[in-house]
């Protein structure tokens, strides 16, 4: 009986300790801090010449004009990280049937190149609408059974193409801002796909941190509907973004809706001017609403104006705008058991200049508001990276080779 009673004793220790190996501890092998997204996809040529080599090679499109000095200064201005946008588009085109292998290739070697700047990087599949002569963006792969289908088996492909890189360097971000789930209709698609795509990059990439995130752009809102648990895995890193008060980071944008394209000439915050001097500023607004707008949408977004300015018209709402998103993952993440080090701030800054609008954001504004939403990120134990390198919202570069106000960059280098 006593040989039997330590046998049990013995068999229940063992098991236990293999309870204890299986049971996630959360802890991702890929670790970060202070990252900037790199440029997506933004002057390539239409789709009918991407079969051309010399049109679309090497691949991303920041591999034309950045080299390794320009990513050697990043990491001298305090980065650890890039965030490096890949556009799946071509990867499903059959324009590149034949180029396929080469832009698969060309990705790696941009990976490569980043880490040999001293640089982590997590390879981000950024989708973006259709348009022109895109015929793949996102609504597609979303509505679309079968273009889905196409995006994951992408995804296990760019994960067989990633699996041999350093997982302490390299990461893997299956899908950019899912447009699903935002509807009120109680629908919840995304789960299901975010656990395909999931799977797709674990058969295939084996070791490498695999970023995940909520529907719906992204947003603080969206990861909190998400139930981590159905991710048997420890080696994840989950992400929000938030551009909050969207109302004065987005100024100008002509993408962004029927009601921020007329907003520009707002200061960040709001009581950093004189009241006298943020009315007419407002009156500049209203008078372009009434002059551009619809006349069956003009009551409307005069009304939107007002409201959004009356939810931030104080330093203590604004606070409370600002802080929401990063409370709402916060307490997510408690009651799931994932440390903050398994959370990042995926992307968030502030416009610069709308191509080809002659407003441009102050460069006080943003730096302000980068300087800001960098603290809320840190004291939370988020990692962040600020959108982005270049173009309309760029912190390095602007249009067309023009670089960037400084303001912005002195405040990464700055911090402690």
């Amino acid at each position: 009986m006593a040989l039997l009673t330590a046998m049990i004793k013995s068999l229940m220790a063992a098991l236990l300790v293999l309870v204890a190996l299986a049971l996630p501890s959360q802890a991702a092998t890929f670790t970060m801090k202070r990252g900037l997204n790199l440029d997506q996809w933004v002057t390539w040529p239409g789709e009918d010449q991407w079969g051309d080599a010399k049109a679309i090679l090497p691949y991303p499109e920041w591999r034309k004009f950045l080299k390794d000095g320009d990513l050697k200064a990043l990491k001298e201005a305090g980065f650890d990280f890039l965030r490096m946008p890949v556009d799946p588009s071509p990867f499903l085109s059959d324009q590149t049937e034949a180029l396929r292998d080469d832009l698969y290739a060309s990705v790696l070697d941009s990976v490569r190149m980043i880490n040999g700047a001293g640089l982590k990087v997590i390879v981000d599949m950024h989708l973006i609408p259709a348009g022109g002569s895109r015929k793949i963006g996102m609504a597609e792969v979303m509505e679309d059974a079968r273009t889905f289908d196409r995006y994951v088996d992408m995804v296990r492909k760019m994960g067989r193409t990633l699996a041999s890189e350093d997982p302490k360097k390299v990461a893997f971000e299956l899908m950019n801002e899912p447009i699903v789930d935002c509807d009120s209709d109680g629908t919840s698609l995304w789960p299901d796909r975010q656990r395909k795509l999931f799977a797709a990059a674990r058969s295939s990439a084996t070791k490498l941190t695999v970023v995940l995130t909520g529907a719906c752009y992204s947003a603080a809102s969206s990861l909190e509907k998400i139930d981590p648990k159905v991710i048997p895995d420890d080696n994840v890193i989950w992400t929000f973004h938030s551009y909050d008060p969207f109302l004065l980071t987005h100024q100008g944008a002509t993408w962004a809706g029927d009601f921020i394209p007329y907003v520009t000439g707002l200061p960040y915050p709001l009581t950093s001017v004189p009241k006298a001097q943020l009315d007419v500023a407002l009156d500049t607004i209203r008078a372009r609403i009434k002059a551009e707008a619809p006349w069956t949408r003009q009551s409307g977004l005069l009304a939107y104006l007002d409201e959004q300015v009356a939810s931030m018209d104080s330093p203590e709402k604004l606070l409370g705008l600002m802080d929401a998103p990063f409370n709402r993952v916060e307490a997510w993440a408690k009651t799931n058991g994932i440390k903050p080090e398994n959370i990042t701030l995926g992307e968030f800054g502030m416009i610069r200049q709308e191509y080809g609008n002659a407003y441009v954001m102050p460069a006080e504004y943003r730096a302000a508001y980068v300087k800001d939403m960098i603290a809320r990120a840190e004291a939370h134990g988020f990692s962040w990276s600020v959108w982005g390198y270049g173009g309309a919202f760029g912190i390095v570069d602007a249009f067309n080779g023009d670089k960037a106000e400084p303001d912005v960059m002195d405040v990464i280098r700055s911090l402690p």
